[in-house]
């Protein structure tokens, strides 16, 4: 079981990355396979937010092609969105107390670290090294 962090997604879409082969290849390979793997709400909107947004992509999607492709990632049987639990708020004050300098844009990290620590999930595929401030997740480089 893991997570597909924002920065994965967009390099599977954005066929101008360097990035894109390996991360598209290891997201077909996910959206096949019948092993569990997970997003959350968050990471769906950031995916949303960066690859329509002309500051951040040469060719940016437009609304429609962004959904699209979003859509045919989550048609996967295997795919699944973690959302909070009753428990959610003593979490994120569990990291809170452990992370240091947990502050501003972390925050957007911190929330899938706690979703992740609520539903017993230790790994994130990621190529954002602020999960390694977290613990108790193991960060998975899709480039290694």
């Amino acid at each position: 079981m893991f997570v597909v962090d924002t920065n994965v997604l967009v390099y599977a879409a954005d066929a101008e990355a360097p990035e894109h082969g390996p991360c598209r290849s290891a997201l077909e390979g996910w959206r096949r396979s019948p092993t569990p793997w997970y997003l959350t709400w968050g990471i769906v909107y950031e995916f949303l937010r960066v690859v329509t947004h002309p500051r951040v992509l040469r060719m940016p999607f437009d609304g429609p092609g962004a959904h699209s492709f979003l859509g045919a990632v989550l048609a996967s049987a295997s795919v699944h969105i973690l959302t909070e639990t009753a428990r959610h708020l003593d979490v994120l004050a569990e990291m809170v107390s452990e992370v240091p300098l947990l502050v501003g844009n972390l925050y957007h990290d911190a929330h899938t670290a706690a979703l992740m620590r609520e539903h017993g999930i230790r790994s994130i595929v990621t190529r954002d090294t602020d999960f390694h401030r977290f613990g108790f997740i193991e960060v998975l480089d899709p480039l290694r």
